[in-house]
């Protein structure tokens, strides 16, 4: 069994056996129909992803790794934050007339900072420091900037990461504000867990642990159906997930990355995204 698989099922049942309804609340995310989406919500969850062993990708479904690790180069290697350098449409509904996501994600990573022995963007502060000072504490990604808030369609959801060397092991901790199970979870794991390979790579080590913390774990109601049905299905083994050897952070495409033997279940339910 996929262990992203194991993970999932056991959230998922969690959250729908343990979980916190926020029915009584006024919410501010609502429905193509204009209803108010509500959620039943489990808080401070969190889960441990071990590369070593296996890269996180769900069988249960389907999941286009190939767009999630597009859109986290996006972010982190593009450093954009418009969906025009986007191929997939996840974004479509935050972007302005001129494609534009305001001063969210990639803008976060473009700005440059000044440090003591230079300017840096906060990645390439990051590589430099794993290259030069890996048993620094300070090592992090950081997009939630208070000051930019009201300039950003969308507050950043996954908003930090916080890297750590152990040895010749390189692990992660990923912060997340919140997350729609459905639609997100393995997503945003399989987005990360490949940030962290290419991380790895980039600056000599083995990709590691990576922790995913999220502080508001959530179904939304017209999820539920959906989620238990999956969550029923048996998972199939862990694809291998194949990495090229990348030494350049910023040369790594979507297409450096290949599930070999990746099993899934067929789904066609139609996800409702709630905005």
């Amino acid at each position: 069994m996929s262990r992203a698989d194991e993970i999932f099922i056991q959230n998922c049942r969690d959250i729908l056996e343990n979980g916190v309804s926020d029915g009584d609340y006024t919410v501010r995310p609502h429905w193509e129909d204009g209803a108010p989406a509500h959620t039943i919500k489990k808080f401070g969850v969190v889960n441990r992803y071990d590369l070593s062993q296996e890269f996180p990708l769900m069988t249960l479904r389907r999941v286009y790794y190939r767009s999630a690790i597009e859109e986290v180069l996006w972010i982190y290697q593009k450093h954009s934050n418009n969906i025009h350098d986007l191929s997939s449409h996840i974004w479509d509904a935050w972007a302005d007339e001129n494609g534009s996501i305001g001063k969210a994600y990639g803008y976060q990573m473009s700005v440059k900072h000044k440090y003591p022995d230079g300017e840096f963007t906060q990645v390439d502060r990051a590589i430099y420091d794993l290259k030069h000072n890996p048993t620094s504490r300070r090592i992090l990604l950081n997009m939630y900037n208070h000051h930019d808030l009201n300039e950003m369609a969308l507050a950043p959801c996954a908003y930090s990461v916080t890297f750590n060397v152990s040895g010749n092991k390189l692990n992660a901790v990923l912060n997340q504000r919140s997350q729609d199970m459905l639609t997100a979870n393995n997503w945003n794991v399989c987005q990360y867990a490949a940030l962290l390979t290419m991380f790895a790579k980039a600056c000599g080590f083995e990709a590691g642990e990576l922790v995913h913390v999220i502080a508001d774990a959530h179904i939304y109601d017209r999820h539920v159906d959906i989620v238990k049905r999956l969550i029923e299905k048996e998972p199939y083994p862990a694809p291998e997930m194949r990495v090229d050897d990348v030494k350049d952070f910023y040369s790594f495409t979507k297409e450096s990355f290949t599930a070999v033997d990746y099993k899934y279940h067929e789904f066609s339910d139609k996800i409702p995204v709630a905005v």
